[in-house]
């Protein structure tokens, strides 16, 4: 089955979260939307920002994944639902040369891949769960275009799919542009925040009410007055 009739994120929204860091982008999300760690980059230091280019395949069979590289469009990104499975790989090198040739943002599967050394030399962005040497069957039919389940989270085609060293995050595409505000405030408070560091105010503003609230610091009592009775000295 391929379903064609979907709609992409457009594309400012699109290159504003190319900007982003994944992390901050779950932040705001709600801690949501970030796959499982078992998805990890073949190769530290890439960036990756695309479209969600879905594919449901069978554990094992990379028909549908062949299928979805010609359907692709430049800047997609093949998100597979390889049902975790790491007995053999569903692609390999020649496989994301043709990704690479065809334009496409970058790859992430939840299932196995192969021929690591030489993905690690090239600059395409690739997830997976680990590798495998096996090769995968061509002969099981499946499903492009349509909603996956990838490291435990839902993916619709035409999602935001951002990834860096610290993992991939899917953001809806339905979510995406009303996210990029509270996004940049986070980067800049962010930022604040190092600033501070540096300048040597390590106290958080919010730390006091949070640990009053979750009943760790007694009402009443301040966490500077904490702070001092921890010092060499203190009561």
């Amino acid at each position: 089955m391929i379903n064609s009739r979907y709609e992409r994120v457009d594309e400012s929204t699109l290159a504003a979260c190319a900007d982003l860091p994944a992390s901050i982008l779950a932040d705001v999300c709600g801690r949501r939307g970030a796959l499982d760690s078992r998805i990890r980059a073949m190769r530290p230091g890439l960036h990756l920002c695309g479209t969600a280019f879905t594919v449901d395949v069978r554990p094992g069979d990379n028909l549908m994944i062949h299928a979805a590289l010609m359907l692709a469009r430049p800047g997609d990104v093949l998100v597979v639902d390889g049902k975790g499975d790491t007995t053999s790989a569903l692609m390999g090198e020649l496989m994301c040369a043709h990704a690479v040739k065809a334009g496409l943002a970058g790859v992430v599967v939840d299932g196995a891949i192969r021929d690591v050394e030489t993905l690690r030399e090239g600059g395409l962005p690739v997830y997976a769960c680990g590798s495998n040497p096996n090769g995968p069957t061509r002969t099981q039919g499946g499903r492009i275009g349509y909603p996956v389940s990838v490291g435990g989270v839902v993916v619709e085609p035409g999602d935001v799919v951002v990834g860096d060293d610290d993992g991939v995050v899917v953001v809806s595409r339905r979510e995406a542009s009303a996210m990029l505000d509270a996004a940049r405030r986070k980067v800049e408070a962010e930022a604040q925040r190092m600033r501070d560091i540096e300048n040597g105010q390590l106290l958080y503003g919010w730390l006091e009410g949070a640990l009053h609230a979750s009943g760790a610091l007694p009402q009443g009592q301040s966490l500077d007055a904490m702070i001092q009775a921890f010092k060499p000295g203190g009561a």
